[in-house]
């Protein structure tokens, strides 16, 4: 192999080929780290720091950059990233000229089912670890199984309590919403017989991703041959289906046939069983009642004194409701919230940042996603009580006086705009 030369100057750019959660964070450093060692995991992270979390690739950065954050020569990075290509967590190209240009695409950790029944993986962390060791991180990761065959299964699934079409919106007709599980919408048998053979890995269909197929597939309304059809165009040289792209290419064919429109989730109000009781006429009542009677759509639109959102936020409203499943006056209060406290801006990482927390926290309610706002906002503001970081903005519901219903005039005059628009 010809030998390159790993300069300061060399540029690079990372590729985000995964999603990193805290789940797998965890794993990186269990299950990998005792083989490849804290240098490569610290390397994988770095480079993860690189990437905008919501986004597929980073700006470009100088190796220089790399020394500096590790405190580091290239010879150690270039030993750490090696260990990581040869533990399949990144894959590196090369372009050679003046100063060489690097890409580096980064991939998940295998679950712990997977490390631990790999053939070399399971081995190699054996040895490096000890017997004691390796048991005691084995058990931590077992998974607990009751007995269930005298039992059966009559949990209500997703598409029992909603509808699915370009058309109609999305309606709860029970308290299952919080159950995701769905019947199968893909006939996956016939999505296999309607692949070319050796097109798709059969091993890369693994449940969860059969449950992003299932999902995408309800969401937007496609049948199995539809979904032949997507999948066709996202499955890359290794056989392996590209995920993220798999969910642009269905989001760009529904709205090109449905004129453009994002699937009927942002056009749906809360779930009736998970409004506020009738009759509370205080101001802050007043309030919740509007996150709670209108859709996400409108409430955005709004913002955008009537005009119709950009497709960057209405991305984003999608993400919001489809992906991460959060409840539509939730989303109508982090709009709210982060719109105020940002300058006007929704920028994403700061809204799915949130929204990550509030999704596992499990809040539902309008109320709820209002008064969490509130103690974040409390905690913050104590760090820079002493500080000369200026005051944000503050959304009108965070005033304590709304439940008294006396305020300065200032506060009653937003809290009429508010009100006015949407009576």
């Amino acid at each position: 192999m010809k030998l390159i030369t790993l300069l300061p100057a060399d540029k690079y750019v990372v590729v985000n080929k995964t999603m990193l959660t805290d789940k797998e964070r965890k794993n990186l450093i269990s299950l990998y780290e005792p083989i490849i060692g804290y240098a490569a995991v610290s390397l994988y992270l770095t480079l993860w720091r690189d990437l905008d979390r919501l986004e597929l690739v980073s700006m470009d950065y100088t190796h220089h950059h790399l020394m500096s954050l590790l405190k580091c020569d290239l010879d150690t990075i270039k030993e750490a990233r090696k260990s990581l290509e040869s533990v399949g967590l990144i894959k590196t190209y090369l372009k050679e000229g003046e100063l060489n240009s690097y890409v580096y695409e980064l991939y998940s950790p295998l679950s712990p089912k997977e490390f631990f029944n790999h053939p070399i993986f399971n081995v190699v962390l054996y040895n490096n670890l000890g017997k004691m060791e390796y048991e005691l991180l084995k058990k931590e990761y077992q998974e607990y199984k009751i007995e269930l065959k005298d039992y059966t299964d009559i949990t209500a699934t997703l598409d029992t309590s909603y509808k699915s079409s370009s058309n109609v919106a999305f309606n709860a007709i029970g308290k299952n919403e919080n159950n995701l599980a769905l019947q199968d919408q893909v006939d996956f048998d016939l999505l296999f017989s309607s692949l070319p053979k050796g097109l798709l890995n059969e091993r890369s269909l693994n449940k969860k991703l059969r449950e992003l197929i299932n999902n995408l597939a309800f969401v937007y309304n496609f049948d199995t041959l539809k979904m032949v059809e997507m999948i066709r165009l996202v499955i890359n040289e290794k056989g392996y289906i590209d995920k993220e792209n798999l969910r642009k290419m269905c989001r760009k064919y529904y709205q090109y046939n449905n004129n453009g429109k994002l699937p009927t989730l942002i056009y749906r109000t809360q779930p009736e069983y998970l409004k506020n009781p009738v009759g509370d006429n205080t101001n802050r009542g007043k309030i919740i009642a509007i996150f709670e009677n209108t859709t996400p759509y409108d409430f955005l639109k709004s913002k955008y004194k009537g005009s119709n959102p950009t497709s960057r936020d209405l991305k984003l409203l999608e993400t919001l409701l489809v992906d991460l499943n959060l409840k539509p006056a939730v989303v109508n209060v982090l709009i709210d919230y982060v719109l105020k406290k940002n300058d006007n801006k929704l920028n994403q990482a700061f809204v799915e940042t949130i929204a990550g927390q509030w999704k596992r926290m499990g809040i539902e309610t309008a109320e709820d996603a209002m008064n969490t706002a509130i103690r974040e906002h409390k905690k913050y503001s104590k760090k820079i009580t002493n500080s000369n970081v200026s005051k944000k903005a503050e959304p009108v519901w965070f005033n304590e006086k709304l439940e008294s219903e006396s305020m300065s005039q200032e506060e009653e005059q937003e809290l009429e705009s508010i009100l006015n628009k949407y009576k």
